[in-house]
């Protein structure tokens, strides 16, 4: 077996396959991606860091690839989709550098609240200015953080210890949750309102990108400060530079920006921002964990035994696959969906399987379903293997139901979430062509194809209401590409589900909410 290196990865972590006599490691950093897809079909997996990306022009060269390790949680720089239709395993390390990422969000906070990095520069230029650089203390100031993952429970924890008030948004903690980890839970609202200190701890992701906005500062305090030790592009940078420019925002603290390196980056030029070249990660700990994890997970899958941090493919028996195999795409399909129109947390999941289905270990579907659930938000901290696990310390209770009888369908997936007292159902089936449905949404029968882009519209069943909605998006240069409505009786409230083209501006769904005789729109990713 033939493993390529592309990027610098910690040796002494890579030993269990060093170890391995049937395995040869070879290192080619700094590689194009013609480079490594002339080489790409010599090799059965490759190991990367952030740097290099693995494109699916490589994926399709490499004919022998059997796994792709990413030594770090994000895997955003491989092509997930390509990956998983050529049956290749992607495996990451999302605990390696929890602790590592933790300390420096601490390190940051501190030195943005003395102005260590500013006094220390001052001092290289032989001036001694203590008032110019009076600071201000944790101790009773509340911190607001926003994330509330592994990263983000241990920095609440170590802000504690400072004597800190600490709340935290998480559409995933529930009260009961709350309780447990000893943080109040709000919304992003008053949490903004609340802070003193703002830590972002999120994956990239459609509904993650640009949440520190011009829009969400303004609701923040005077004077805020705010870190982001997570991901480049969470924070709108232009917007941050113009608050801090203004003296909304006291000052910010930034490992990770939207375009690396950021060695041009406007924020720099501001005296107020402390930055550090992306180094959340960067303890010798921490590399040489991450590099221990995705090593024995690489080695894992080349010689064919179970992992527990794939991220695209979940374990499944041979024997199961043709019956359960088109299911796995639809169940993750379900959890994505549901979770995007729950806008509560969530405390309870219920997920009926009734047909033939019933007759399986269904462990696999109930997994990809709370993968899709709580991928949304947590990315790619949650896979098909501790999606379980996320959910319990989350405090989102799981059931599970099978009946073999049903009457119209061969095999049906129900889920019904739970949470604050709102309950949302969704339905879904494979019919006889392989094509998946949506066949039920919160008591309303349909039969809609799931698309990428989808907008939820419950309203008035009256006459004009179609038009009145088409003409709304027009006017955002939204085309519709397939629509159908779900309703009880005639005249009541029905629910238009809309297959668009592409993701729809802000002031589109707003102008979609004020309209009269629509209740509610909720933008569906998939």
């Amino acid at each position: 077996m033939r493993v390529l290196v592309c990027d610098p990865i910690e040796q002494e972590g890579l030993e269990a396959l060093y170890e391995d006599p049937t395995m040869e490691i070879v290192h080619k950093y700094k590689s194009t991606e013609e480079e490594i897809i002339a080489i790409a079909p010599e090799y059965d997996a490759i190991l990367v860091r952030s740097a290099t990306k693995i494109t699916k022009a490589i994926i399709d060269s490499a004919t022998n690839l059997k796994v792709i390790g990413r030594a770090g949680v994000g895997v955003d720089n491989i092509d997930l989709d390509a990956a998983t239709l050529k049956g290749i395993v992607v495996v990451n390390a999302p605990d390696g550098n929890t602790i590592a990422a933790t300390e420096h969000t601490i390190g940051m906070m501190l030195a943005l609240a003395r102005n260590i990095p500013q006094a220390y520069f001052k001092l290289q230029e032989k001036v001694w200015d203590r008032k110019a650089f009076t600071g201000v203390e944790l101790r009773n100031k509340t911190l607001g953080v926003v994330g509330l993952g592994k990263i983000g429970r241990q920095v609440a924890q170590r802000a504690k210890a400072f004597q800190m008030n600490v709340v935290g948004y998480d559409p995933y903690v529930n009260k009961e949750r709350s309780v447990e980890l000893d943080i109040e839970v709000m919304d992003l609202k008053e949490l903004f309102a609340a802070s003193d200190f703002i830590t972002v701890h999120l994956p990239k992701t459609e509904e993650t990108m640009g949440m520190i906005n011009a829009e969400t500062i303004a609701m923040m305090k005077d004077g805020v400060r705010i870190l982001n030790c997570a991901r480049g592009g969470i924070i709108d940078e232009p917007a941050l530079y113009d608050a801090i420019k203004a003296g909304k925002v006291k000052g910010a603290a930034i490992d990770v920006f939207l375009k690396e390196p950021a060695i041009d980056n406007p924020l720099l030029e501001l005296p107020e921002v402390i930055a550090t070249p992306h180094l959340g990660a960067s303890t010798e700990e921490a590399q040489f964990s991450v590099a221990k994890d995705v090593a024995e997970e690489v080695l894992k899958v080349l010689k064919g035994e179970p992992v527990k941090n794939a991220v695209n493919i979940p374990s499944i028996s041979q024997e199961l696959i043709n019956e359960l195999g088109p299911y796995i795409g639809l169940s993750e399909t379900l959890g994505k969906f549901i979770a995007q129109i729950m806008d509560k947390p969530i405390e309870k999941i219920k997920i009926n399987y009734n047909g033939n289905l019933a007759k399986y270990d269904l462990t696999t579907l109930t997994n990809t379903i709370l993968k899709g659930l709580l991928r949304p938000v947590l990315a790619d901290s949650v896979n098909y293997v501790n999606a379980p696990i996320v959910a319990k310390n989350r405090g989102i209770k799981v059931e599970e139901i099978k009946t073999e009888s049903l009457k119209n369908y061969a095999n049906l997936i129900t889920l019904e979430v739970e949470g604050s007292g709102v309950v949302h159902n969704l339905a879904g089936t494979i019919f006889s062509n392989g094509e998946a449905k949506l066949v039920q949404l919160d008591n309303y029968s349909m039969d809609t194809t799931p698309t990428k882009h989808m907008l939820i519209v419950p309203h008035n069943d009256k006459p004009g209401m179609i038009g009145h909605i088409g003409n709304i998006l027009g006017k955002y240069d939204v085309n519709v590409a397939g629509m159908q409505v779900g309703r009880k009786e005639i005249g009541g409230v029905a629910i238009m589900i809309i297959s668009i083209d592409h993701s729809v501006p802000t002031e589109a769904l707003e102008a979609m909410c004020t309209a009269e005789g629509i209740f509610d729109v909720r933008y569906v990713c998939l």
